[in-house]
């Protein structure tokens, strides 16, 4: 999340996100679950499968993992508004944040109800722990979405595992092993025996280590808070100069995204993430709800051949994500839009991320940010992102495949 030099960034993960293993780099949780170990290296492009096959009901765990005392099991119904606000805070407060303890992560309401609802989703699977001595505040939380993904051209039923959080004051009591167990069970008993989930952190075993890159909006703000800092004889002026953009989009046929255009631009990102060894495949609705725009949580636009017809050729989205500046006397949110799914068939596609970029400033983001997974290397250094120091980990449960390069990567986890 932290840039430091030329928009560099560092990834962080809390312990308790960990999976409860120490800074040692001893797995003692992860080397008794079904995944690679990290000294395993995995060339051949034929090996493609589970690692433990799937077992009937029968054989499964029935009864929930035992919490330790004074703590309970609560399935949280994200469509309550008092549920979703008790969500909230515990992410605000406890959540990811880096190094430093600079930012933090600050997911909105609205962007989660969004990230956690998708169709087909099941209320089992967003898993909150409560403290049952004061007054049954939530203290921990794991979620996963039902989701299908493509690995190596194989469909696979899987859950996108995300929002791991312990609160701070529960760090030493190894809960995080607890949650993940649970959650695997209850996905298990549904007929779900493989996930997909992203960390800071290396865990046994990354499919794939990508990189954040980062494209200052407002490199006054960035400076002021620490995001970022000027460059070696760089005075602000020239800063601020250098990341100029346009004051409108180029391309005079961008438009916002709607409900009229999602058959066309479905079959548009269906064919383009048809490219990539690990990628969602997702039906129509799941595509309209991912990708229609949603104020303050996602923009998407289109571009179309300007007939009357309208046939889509090109696609841009970003997400909305911001975090909390901690204790600074200015500003109190960074506010960056994150890259989503991008595909462009009528112009290049740095040409599109350019319009995307203008896009994002006109919503007032003050920060682009893009992984180097899909093409996004075509536009990284051309529209000045700067690349991150740290990585992002890409991980599959249960399943075995051969390692991926960022390019191989087709999939954006929230």
């Amino acid at each position: 999340m932290r840039q430091s030099g030329s928009l560099g960034a560092s990834s962080s993960t809390p312990a308790a996100a960990k999976g409860g293993d120490d800074a040692s780099g001893v797995h003692k949780f992860w080397d008794t679950q079904p995944v690679p170990k990290l000294g395993e290296s995995i060339s051949d492009v034929d090996v493609n499968d589970v690692i433990e096959p799937n077992k009937p009901s029968s054989a499964l765990r029935q009864e929930p993992f035992k919490m330790p005392e004074g703590f309970a099991w609560s399935d949280l119904d994200v469509t309550s508004e008092d549920i979703l606000k008790e969500i909230y805070t515990l992410l605000n407060e406890n959540y990811v944040e880096d190094d430093d303890a600079m930012f933090r992560f600050d997911y909105s309401m609205p962007f989660l109800e969004w990230a956690l609802t998708p169709p087909n989703y099941d209320t089992s699977f967003h898993l909150g722990v409560r403290n049952e001595r004061s007054g049954s505040k939530l203290m921990a939380f794991i979620t996963g979405v039902p989701a299908t993904a493509v690995v190596r051209g194989k469909p696979v039923r899987v859950v996108e595992i995300n929002y791991l959080c312990v609160h701070k004051r529960l760090r030493t009591k190894r809960l995080a092993p607890v949650l993940i167990k649970e959650i695997t069970r209850r996905v298990n008993l549904k007929g779900v025996f493989q996930a997909v989930y992203t960390a800071g952190v290396v865990l046994p075993k990354p499919v794939a280590s990508c990189r954040y890159y980062h494209r200052s909006l407002d490199p006054k703000k960035l400076i002021e808070i620490g995001f970022s800092r000027l460059m070696p004889r760089m005075t602000m002026a020239r800063t601020i100069k250098l990341y100029k953009l346009p004051d409108r989009p180029v391309c005079g046929r961008l438009r916002a995204m709607t409900p009229d255009d999602v058959p066309q631009a479905h079959a548009l990102l269906s064919n383009y993430l048809s490219k990539f060894a690990l990628a969602p495949k997702l039906d129509v609705d799941e595509f309209a709800h991912w990708v229609l725009p949603r104020p303050g949580v996602i923009d998407s636009f289109v571009v179309d051949d300007g007939t009357a017809a309208k046939n889509v050729t090109d696609l841009c989205s970003f997400y909305h994500l911001p975090s909390t500046v901690i204790g600074h006397e200015k500003h109190s949110t960074l506010k960056a839009a994150y890259s989503f799914y991008n595909v462009a068939t009528s112009m290049p596609l740095q040409d599109l991320m350019r319009d995307a970029l203008v896009c994002a400033k006109r919503v007032d983001m003050d920060v682009f940010n893009a992984l180097n997974i899909m093409e996004n290397d075509a536009f990284l250094k051309e529209l000045k992102f700067g690349i991150g120091d740290g990585h992002l980990q890409y991980y599959l449960y249960n399943w075995k495949c051969a390692e991926m390069q960022p390019n191989d990567i087709g999939l954006v986890l929230l």
